[in-house]
Order: structure tokens, then C-alpha cells, then sequence
């Protein structure tokens, strides 16, 4: 019998609880039966990288609720860290990006296209049809890599074990592609959570390290920010916009 005494962390549409070694993410009963097992796979498939993350044990049913059940990590979010320790930041925040450069070093064929979710979440948008097909034609112009890409790269995402080793959680957006657009993602999450100091030190950092240049990661933000305006409060979804180029015609 499982143990859901212990609630950890409660995110849209699902609950994450401990049980003793094991975490399980209890899934809400209208919630995407194949987003669970994709998550699954996704997760099943970057454990194979060899990256610290946490290993899957089983996907079950809790109370007719999909379940993912995987290794519970002991230890403190980076978020957290950050926040008990300001004066460390800066060196936070080199940790957080030789962290996401490595993962970008490997290649986990089995992942789906960061190219093809994109395209897809353009789609999906409310935005006007040239914006859309302005976003497409700028996305298709854009170099193809085959990098693992986590998605939702942000300093909650990160936990540091008592012992030090970092550990990467949460891969249900993880796709093989361009290593700047996940910067550009984790660049937005920053803004989003109102530190833009950090987004601008972040994106620094990023460039310095993966001698990319900044112009670069920034070419991919309208096209981030388009595909993650189909989910996301009002309030998120009206900054995103802000971020889409309107497209000028004569």
C-alpha cells in the first residue's frame, strides 16, 4: 500500500508525494493518460545519458489516477539555496549553467524533436496567422542540433543532495534540439519569476561558457515564448506576448 502522507510539491494538475525512498507523481484523473506515459519514457530515456537524475521505478494507477513513481532525491532545491544564501548566488548560478552545458553534451536519440513541438505549439496558438507563419519560417531557418533539451530548465528543477551531487528533475519537456532555445526557455522562466537580474546574469553566463552569442539565443525567443503561450495564466501569457515580434508589412 502506498503512502501519500507526505505532500512535497503541488503543481498544476498534479501532486508530488514521498514515501520513504520513492516520490510519486499522482497525475489528475482528466490529465493526458499518453502526456503521463511520454513523461515516463522521456524520463526512462535521459536516465540512459547517464545524468544524475531521478530514476523511474514504475507507472501505476493510485485511486484510478495515473501514477509515476520514481526515486525520491533528499536534499534542497537550487531555488531554495538561493534564496538562504544570497551572497552566493554568482557562484549558484555558474553551477546552474555548467550543469545545463553538460546536459546539452549529450544526445538521446529516442527524444522527441524540439523542432516538431515547436511547430506544433505555434499551431496551437491564438496568434494571427502571419504571426504564426512568421514564427514557422523563423523556426524552419533556425539550425538543427540534436542536444537534450530539457525545457523547463530553472533552479526549482535542481536539487543539491546532502553530499553535493546535483540532480536534474522534471522531464516532461524534455526534446533533442537547439541548445539556445532551451536557453532562451530557462532565460523567460527567469523574467517570469520576476529576477530579471538573474535572467540577465543567466543569459550571460550561458553565452560566456557555450561561446554562443547573445544575438543568437535571442533570435529563439519569439519563437519560445509563442509555443508557451498555449498554456500559462493570463498574466504569463500577456508578457509572453510581448516577446513575439509583430511583423510588419507594408
Amino acid at each position: 500500500m502506498m503512502n501519500l502522507d507526505r505532500m512535497i510539491a503541488v503543481r498544476n494538475n498534479k501532486t508530488v508525494y514521498r514515501d520513504g525512498d520513492k516520490a510519486l507523481k499522482v497525475f489528475d484523473k482528466n490529465y493526458s493518460k499518453a502526456d503521463v506515459l511520454n513523461e515516463a519514457l522521456n524520463q526512462a530515456r535521459v536516465e540512459e545519458t547517464g545524468l544524475h537524475i531521478p530514476k523511474i521505478l514504475e507507472v501505476t494507477m493510485t485511486d484510478g489516477k495515473w501514477t509515476i513513481v520514481s526515486e525520491y532525491i533528499k536534499g534542497k532545491t537550487l531555488a531554495q539555496l538561493m534564496e538562504e544564501n544570497p551572497d552566493k548566488k554568482d557562484e549558484y548560478l555558474n553551477l546552474f549553467v555548467d550543469l545545463q552545458l553538460s546536459m546539452h553534451e549529450k544526445v538521446c536519440p529516442g527524444l522527441n524533436k524540439l523542432k516538431d513541438k515547436m511547430n506544433r505549439k505555434i499551431s496551437e496558438t491564438d496568434l494571427s496567422a502571419t504571426i504564426r507563419y512568421d514564427l514557422h519560417t523563423r523556426l524552419e531557418g533556425m539550425p538543427k542540433h540534436n542536444k537534450v533539451c530539457h525545457g523547463d530548465f530553472n533552479p526549482s528543477n535542481i536539487i543539491i543532495t546532502d553530499d553535493g551531487v546535483p540532480y536534474i528533475l522534471d522531464w516532461s519537456h524534455a526534446t533533442q534540439g537547439n541548445a539556445s532555445a532551451d536557453a532562451a526557455r530557462t532565460y523567460l522562466l527567469f523574467w517570469l519569476n520576476g529576477d530579471i537580474d538573474g535572467a540577465k546574469q543567466y543569459l550571460n553566463l550561458f553565452c560566456e561558457k557555450s561561446n554562443t552569442a547573445k544575438q543568437y539565443v535571442q533570435k529563439w525567443m519569439p519563437i519560445v515564448a509563442a509555443s508557451q503561450t498555449v498554456k500559462g495564466n493570463e498574466q504569463e501569457r500577456e508578457f509572453l506576448h510581448s516577446w513575439i515580434d509583430v511583423v510588419d508589412y507594408e
